[in-house]
């Protein structure tokens, strides 16, 4: 199906007179999203469901959208205002409280790594962590613990194994003096703490199983 016969399916069938082949495009190439209605009229004339739309979910918004839940749904199970949670969606930017977190968490059915990339800690947690691998880490065991809910011990033994990791590739580039290999460890070494909370949910996986 082209642009221009998606776009047609969104008219007739879907009752949204505005949908133009541009507009389907706009979508292909992530310029804009489609609305939740538009998502799922997009899933029927694609004959898809909108998971394999969005793939996997990363906002809050496409969270709600996968399991299939209106916003007015979220608001009421959260207990957060409507208008006030549609903003939130809206910006990206969640501000409930602990307890409306933890509802969030439960409506949305939301892994761990999932809920703090949605309530907004992975900035936060990637500061803490980078600093937590090219410092002491045992100095970052109690701020990590504020900022995601694991149990401590687990947590000194995921920053332990990170700073081990992270601290040997900045040694493989002193022991290799400067030359070609040294540029290598000193990219990898940068790649690591780009990369610093996915080796995080890494360690915790591998230490918790």
């Amino acid at each position: 199906m082209g642009p221009e016969h998606v776009a047609y399916g969104l008219r007739a069938s879907y009752g949204l007179p505005y949908a133009t082949p541009d507009l389907v495009i706009a979508w292909e190439r992530g310029i804009t999203a489609p609305s939740s209605p538009e998502l799922t009229a997009l899933a029927g004339v694609l004959w898809c469901s909108t998971n394999e739309l969005i793939g996997a979910p990363r906002t809050l918004r496409e969270h709600r959208v996968a399991r299939d839940l209106a916003p007015e749904d979220v608001a009421h199970a959260v207990g957060i205002d409507l208008l006030a949670y549609e903003r939130m969606e809206e910006s990206g930017n969640w501000r409930g409280n602990e307890r409306q977190s933890t509802a969030l968490g439960k409506v949305l059915d939301l892994s761990l790594p999932d809920f703090i990339t949605v309530t907004g800690r992975d900035g936060r947690l990637a500061d803490l962590l980078r600093s937590a691998v090219t410092t002491r880490w045992q100095a970052y065991v109690r701020p990590v613990c504020k900022t995601v809910p694991l149990e401590r011990g687990l947590l000194e033994v995921v920053l332990e194994e990170l700073h081990g990791d992270y601290q040997g590739q900045m040694a493989a580039t002193l022991n290799w003096g400067g030359g070609p290999a040294a540029t290598g460890s000193g990219e990898s070494g940068r790649d690591f703490l780009d990369r610093v909370v996915e080796h995080f949910w890494t360690a915790v996986r591998a230490n918790t199983y």
